[in-house]
C-alpha cells in the first residue's frame, strides 16, 4: 500500500508536470485521447479495413472485443484509483493539502482506471494495422524491396510507437489515469493482439461459435462480478467515487460504466458473426464484385458515411437496464452494416447499373 501510494503521488507530480507546461498543447492531447477512444475501432478503422480486407478487419474486431473484456477483468482484479479522485481522499498529503488536478469533459471515467482502456485498445488494433500492412511487404524477395520493407518496417512502428505515446500523454494529462496504469494497457494490448496473430480458427468461425463466446465471456464477466459480490466486495464501487468527486456532473456519462464496456463489445461481436454468416454476406462479398477495387471503395465510403448515422442516435439512460439491451443492438448494427447490408445495396447497384449498361 505504501508503495502504491508513492507509485500515485509521483504520479500526480506529473500530471502537475503535464497540465502546466504543456497547456499550448491541450486540445491536440484531448485529440488524441479521442482517438485512443475503443468505440473508434467499430465506427472508423473496423469498416476502413474490413473493406480493403475481410481477414484484418475480421481480427480487429476479435482483438479489440477480447482485449476490452481482458480490460475489464484485469479493472475488477487490480481495483486501480484514478487520480482526479484518489488526490481527494487519500492521506497521504500534510495537513489535507492535496494537489490541485484540473479535469476536463472527458476526465470523469466511472471504471476502475488500471489498466488503461484507451491504451490498451489503440495498442491492440494499430498493432493489428502495422502487422497486417507489413505482412504485405514481407513478401518481397529482391535486394530493393527488402532494403524498401526494412524502411517500411521502421516507418510503421515509428508511427506505432509515436500514436500510443501520444494517447498515454493525453491520458495521463486530463488526469483520468496515472502514467504506471496506460504503460501497462499499451504492453496489455500488444500482447492480445500478439496472441491473435496465431489464432487463424476465427476467421471460419460460425455463427454458433460466435454466440457461444458472446455467452462465455458475458457469463464469466457477470458470474466474476456476482461472486465477490456475495463476498461483499463491490467491483462497481468506482462509480460513486466518480460521481462525488467529478468537477461537472454532466460529464458523468454511463456509457464509461464497466457493464456498457463489456454490452457494446459483445453486441459488436455478435454483430459480426451474424453478417459473416449471413446471405447478403455471401452474395456480396464473396461473388465476382468482391475481386473490384471500385465495389471495395464504394463499400468503405458508404461504410463510413452510414455508420456517422449512428452517432445521430442517442440511447436513453433513465433505465440502466433498457440502456444496455438498446447498447447491445446499436452496437450489433454497426458491424452488421459494415459486413453484408452496405456491401449488399452496393452490389445490387452496381449489378443493376451493369443490367442497363447492357
Amino acid at each position: 500500500s505504501i508503495k502504491m501510494d508513492l507509485l500515485h503521488s509521483n504520479g500526480v507530480l506529473i500530471i502537475q508536470h503535464l497540465q502546466r507546461d504543456y497547456r499550448a498543447y491541450q486540445d491536440f492531447l484531448n485529440f488524441m485521447s479521442h482517438v485512443g477512444d475503443p468505440r473508434n475501432i467499430f465506427s472508423i478503422y473496423f469498416p476502413l479495413w474490413f473493406q480493403l480486407n475481410q481477414v484484418v478487419g475480421t481480427k480487429m474486431i476479435w482483438v479489440a472485443v477480447i482485449g476490452d473484456w481482458f480490460n475489464l477483468i484485469f479493472k475488477w482484479i487490480l481495483f486501480g484509483h484514478r487520480p482526479y479522485w484518489w488526490v481527494q481522499e487519500t492521506m497521504i498529503y500534510p495537513n489535507q493539502s492535496s494537489p490541485c488536478l484540473e479535469q476536463f469533459p472527458i476526465t470523469c471515467e466511472t471504471g476502475p482506471g488500471s489498466p488503461s482502456g484507451h491504451a490498451m485498445g489503440s495498442s491492440c488494433v494499430w498493432y493489428v494495422m502495422v502487422t497486417a500492412a507489413l505482412s504485405y511487404t514481407v513478401r518481397w524477395k529482391d535486394k530493393s524491396a527488402v532494403t524498401l520493407h526494412r524502411l517500411t518496417w521502421s516507418f510503421l512502428w515509428s508511427i506505432f510507437w509515436i500514436i500510443q505515446i501520444s494517447v498515454c500523454i493525453s491520458r495521463v494529462f486530463i488526469a483520468t489515469h496515472f502514467p504506471h496504469q496506460v504503460v501497462l494497457g499499451v504492453f496489455a494490448g500488444i500482447l492480445v493482439a500478439e496472441a491473435f496473430e496465431h489464432t487463424p480458427a476465427i476467421q471460419t468461425a460460425s455463427l454458433r461459435m460466435y454466440i457461444k463466446t458472446n455467452l462465455f465471456l458475458f457469463i464469466f464477466a457477470l458470474g466474476f462480478y456476482l461472486s465477490l459480490k456475495l463476498l461483499d466486495i463491490d467491483l462497481l464501487w468506482s462509480v460513486p467515487k466518480a460521481k462525488k468527486w467529478c468537477a461537472n456532473p454532466d460529464w458523468i456519462n454511463i456509457d464509461t460504466t464497466p457493464f456498457a464496456g463489456l454490452v457494446r463489445n459483445l453486441g459488436a461481436l455478435f454483430g459480426l458473426g451474424l453478417g459473416i454468416n449471413s446471405e447478403m454476406f455471401i452474395t456480396s462479398c464473396k461473388g465476382k464484385n468482391s475481386c473490384r477495387i471500385s465495389f471495395r471503395l464504394l463499400c468503405v465510403a458508404a461504410s463510413l458515411a452510414t455508420l456517422q448515422l449512428y452517432n445521430f442516435v442517442r440511447i436513453p439512460t433513465h433505465t440502466e437496464y433498457l440502456f444496455y439491451i438498446l447498447s447491445f443492438c446499436k452496437s450489433a448494427a454497426m458491424p452488421l452494416t459494415v459486413v453484408a447490408l452496405v456491401p449488399y445495396c452496393v452490389h445490387s447497384l452496381m449489378r443493376t447499373t451493369e443490367k442497363k449498361l447492357n
